[in-house]
């Protein structure tokens, strides 16, 4: 296994209100610099159907989408051992300061995109802040959920960005 270092700067602005946690990059958002960058993932569609705007078709489109309705994103986890993409293979835990974020903006909801996410930050990080929960994952390997079943589970950040 490999150790590697998340190399995705945090997206946020003083404005930020949600807080969406995923676990580490997966290989096809290292490859883009961006977060949740596999085609199958479902995490753009699920944000841009709940906050009524066009599916981003690129990163600066993806940024803006999320900066512009109050939500900030990062992975629980800076650095680790890892098999490609594979949650379940992620050794040897280093976790991000997220406090970096919830002591800049006032963020008044932590979500953890899938089990996985919510496991770490409760194992890492969880230091009594903001309220946390666990939302499904949007990966394609989370195949039990559809995107319309995803859509209502997200519909929860709604009262918190708007």
């Amino acid at each position: 296994m490999k150790r590697l270092k998340h190399e995705l700067p945090p997206i946020f602005s003083r404005q930020s209100r949600v807080l969406i946690l995923g676990s580490f990059p997966s290989v096809k958002s290292r490859e883009i610099s961006f977060y949740y960058g596999h085609k199958m993932n479902r995490f753009w569609k699920v944000l841009s159907i709940l906050l009524n705007e066009k599916l981003p078709e690129n990163n600066s489109e993806r940024k803006a989408l999320v900066l512009n309705h109050r939500i900030a994103l990062w992975d629980v986890v800076q650095s680790c051992e890892i098999n490609g993409s594979s949650d379940s293979s992620i050794r040897n835990v280093k976790a991000n300061e997220i406090s970096r974020i919830t002591s800049f903006a006032n963020i008044t909801l932590i979500v953890c995109n899938g089990s996985k996410a919510y496991n770490l930050f409760n194992k890492f990080i969880n230091d009594a802040g903001p309220k946390v929960i666990k939302l499904p994952s949007t990966s394609p390997a989370n195949a039990a959920w559809s995107l319309d079943k995803l859509v209502e589970a997200y519909r929860v950040i709604l009262e918190y960005v708007d």
